[in-house]
């Protein structure tokens, strides 16, 4: 088991590519932590993870709330004795639509939920990571932060924050042994985003226009980016730290 007795914490497990991070992480022997705003999805989660014979609970926080991320930490520390992890999966997005369109509410939101909620993990967990002696931040950014689109401008620009962020906390906090990282996937069609994402109804043309423009021919699964996050967790990454790693099928190349 690639991450026995790890404490980790998942946000906006409750779902999507952040409930298939739980599960892998589960599945490999650690005590998962499932985050999210809907307790009736976090806990059908939990109760998955927990019947396939793994060890998860869930703690409802709103992760642009600095009280609620401290409550957060607070809880995988009482619960598991440590915090090992913190993969930072909640994300949110304003619909497809050009960039003049999108309103204040929208964009605020955006940065709160996709670009705040980094910033109050990092200002709540760092201190227990250096108290421990290291830990790992694994931050779910996008492609979109890599190689922007129109129509997504304001969440392309938050995602690319989350990448700049990240490199920048990986230098900043290597000294004390913290790790931190980026996983960028590309479009996945079955996340709670998908229609936002494509600016209407998932509809075989707009799927074929997102899957022609990936050199391997598909969409990206909850258990590719789960597969990242695992190595990325796992003592096998001890030395990589500052890196963005592509789950995108060459989308970006």
């Amino acid at each position: 088991m690639r991450v026995h007795n790890k404490s980790i914490i998942v946000t906006g497990a409750g779902g999507g590519i952040g409930e298939g991070i739980a599960k892998r992480l589960g599945a490999e022997g650690a005590k998962v932590i499932v985050n999210d705003v809907n307790a009736a999805m976090g806990n059908r989660v939990v109760a998955e993870i927990v019947a396939a014979g793994g060890n998860a609970s869930f703690f409802l926080a709103n992760v642009t709330k600095s009280e609620d991320v401290r409550a957060l930490v607070a809880a995988a520390v009482q619960r598991h004795g440590r915090l090992d992890v913190i993969v930072n999966n909640a994300g949110w997005t304003h619909r497809n639509r050009p960039a003049l369109e999108v309103t204040e509410e929208e964009f605020d939101k955006c940065y709160a939920v996709n670009v705040k909620s980094i910033y109050l993990s990092t200002i709540h967990a760092t201190p227990v990571f250096r108290s421990q002696g290291g830990g790992s931040f694994i931050n779910i950014a996008s492609t979109a932060g890599v190689r922007p689109r129109p129509g997504l401008t304001w969440y392309n620009g938050s995602k690319g924050a989350v990448i700049t962020t990240s490199k920048s906390l990986a230098a900043e906090l290597g000294p004390d042994n913290i790790r931190v990282n980026c996983i960028n996937p590309v479009f996945n069609p079955d996340t709670g985003l998908a229609t936002e994402f494509a600016g209407g109804p998932l509809t075989e043309e707009r799927k074929a226009k997102f899957r022609s423009s990936i050199p391997l021919g598909r969409f990206s699964t909850a258990l590719d980016v789960a597969n990242a996050a695992l190595y990325l967790a796992s003592d096998e990454a001890a030395f990589i730290s500052g890196v963005c790693l592509e789950v995108d099928g060459a989308r970006c190349v």
